[in-house]
């Protein structure tokens, strides 16, 4: 067989021993929760907060994003308190979980402007490629998915891993206690599944993430832009 459109040299073989790393790294799966309403009972940030009672009782570290105080995307510069903020914690995470409201059929606002603020690249480093990520959302009528959706058109972009389970929890403010905790039920049950398989996926990919999400189309253009500047400096 010809492939007279490939650089064959540029082409890489998915060969078992590429995941031999994988179970190399010891540490707890780090797991970022951010949520999307700053409502002072907001059912997203007690969705969130049960989902991490529920990852660290899987063995998981996690950490909670409180928006507040986040400025509107381009509203600021990178260098804000909670920009900064935002940001390392995206750095420090292997996985993230995204919960969001879902208001006027969407994903609301500032859930959004949190993902707006993780930068597709730093420098050669984009901080988001290659991550897990587990979907929710809370809605207050009947079960929706628009939001969820949404979050998963979003987390491909950001070049993250969505696992195929998800959760929606309508009708949330029936859903939860006056503690904020969460009442058994089958939605619960849900949470707790997306919780176990984004650990799982976490554990199996983590260790091998660069190359898994490594691209052809890449490689051979920075292939290309190496040749050039070797060309360049031959000429000089």
């Amino acid at each position: 067989m010809t492939l007279p459109n490939v650089d064959t040299a540029l082409l890489e073989r998915a060969l078992p021993e590429r995941f031999a790393a994988v179970g190399s790294t010891t540490h707890p799966p780090r797991v970022l929760l951010l949520y999307g309403s700053l409502r002072t009972r907001s059912y997203s940030k007690l969705l969130a907060l049960e989902a991490a009672r529920l990852l660290e009782a899987l063995g998981a570290e996690t950490r909670l994003f409180d928006p507040s105080g986040l400025p509107l995307p381009d509203d600021a510069p990178a260098t804000h308190p909670k920009v900064q903020e935002l940001r390392d914690l995206v750095r420090w995470s292997e996985a993230m979980v995204w919960c969001s409201p879902e208001r006027h059929g969407a994903m609301t606002g500032i859930m959004k402007a949190q993902v707006d603020w993780i930068p597709l690249s730093e420098g050669a480093v984009r901080p988001t490629q290659g991550k897990v990520l587990a979907v929710m959302q809370v809605s207050g009528g009947s079960q929706s998915f628009n939001a969820v959706n949404q979050l998963r058109v979003l987390g491909r972009w950001m070049r993250m891993l969505t696992i195929p389970n998800q959760s929606s929890v309508p009708k949330a403010w029936q859903e939860f206690d006056e503690a904020g905790r969460m009442k058994p039920s089958a939605y619960y049950d849900r949470v707790v599944d997306v919780m176990e398989e984004l650990v799982k996926f976490t554990l199996l990919t983590r260790d091998v993430s660069p190359w898994l999400v490594d691209r052809y189309s890449e490689r051979r253009e920075t292939a290309a832009e190496l040749s050039a500047r070797v060309s360049l400096r031959s000429s000089a």
